[in-house]
């Protein structure tokens, strides 16, 4: 089964967990008017698959500034063209959810010595098999984990100083993203074990001198958002479905700054939401 989380599972969900008959009401009619052709326009094409499978999609002339900086995206590539027409775009600015009955998103990570890559836009830790999550009764591989600095998502306006995204994907070819938000505070001893092997050149890869629990850079409070979109680099694919925490973990100054220097800026802006439904949850 290839879960999308789209505006009628949405719909079931609230009807099930005791929001407001007016809410309820006023959502039925915003989907009822987009099934008469009168919602929001049609999602843009995806991507090639091959593409689809890396969060950062591979080679490609972009960046994060100047004339191949994210307002110019959707112009450095045909395959590029959800990053300008896409109206499920990732990320968003998190503000006013609904609170609905999500369920448990159940994590399966163990303990692994992984490959910790510096791509060139990124540090990206590629993860071993059998390291999955289960989501709506589907299972999503984890493929990788990496790091924006500052955060992509923004809540109520807010931006954290650090995002790692957790990429999952499904037999069917669906993509599932965590995002956790970092904050400044105490030294991590997780993101410690990657940033001791931080290759400091693009393209160059190390492995980490002891394990990990990718689990031990999750937050306490599973409170969390949901939504449906995008990759939130080229190209862009409307393929994600998004588990975003609410609570952020600690980074300590030094661990921030030495990401920092390498990625100043690695984080593409808030999306429009357009017509879709923020939830909020909890794990």
């Amino acid at each position: 089964m290839n879960i999308t989380f789209d505006r009628r599972r949405a719909l079931k969900l609230i009807a099930g967990s005791g929001v407001t008959c007016a809410t309820c009401v006023a959502l039925g009619q915003a989907h009822a008017a987009e099934k008469k052709g009168h919602g929001a326009p049609a999602p843009a094409p995806a991507a090639a698959p091959a593409a689809e499978a890396s969060a950062h999609g591979g080679p490609g002339a972009w960046s994060y500034e100047g004339a191949s900086s994210p307002e110019h995206w959707g112009e450095l590539s045909p395959g590029f063209k959800s990053c300008d027409l896409g109206v499920q775009q990732s990320p968003v600015d998190l503000s006013t959810p609904i609170q609905t009955n999500l369920g448990e998103v159940q994590i399966h990570w163990r303990s692994m010595t992984p490959a910790v890559v510096n791509n060139g836009r990124t540090i990206q830790v590629n993860t071993p098999k059998d390291n999955f999550i289960v989501l709506e009764g589907e299972r999503f591989d984890l493929l990788q984990f990496h790091f924006h600095h500052p955060s992509e998502h923004l809540v109520s306006g807010r931006s954290h100083a650090m995002e790692v995204h957790f990429v999952h994907k499904s037999e069917a070819g669906a993509l599932a993203v965590i995002g956790v938000f970092l904050t400044p505070g105490r030294e991590n001893t997780a993101l410690q074990t990657i940033w001791d092997v931080m290759p400091q050149a693009a393209d160059a890869t190390a492995k980490t001198g002891s394990t990990i629990r990718p689990a031990d850079l999750l937050p306490v409070d599973r409170n969390y958002f949901r939504y449906a979109g995008s990759l939130t680099t080229p190209p862009c694919s409307e393929i994600v479905n998004w588990v975003v925490y609410r609570a952020p973990i600690e980074a300590s100054d030094a661990q921030i700054t030495k990401f920092a220097h390498l990625f100043p800026m690695n984080a593409r802006p808030a999306q429009r939401l357009h017509r879709r439904f923020l939830l909020m949850g909890r794990s």
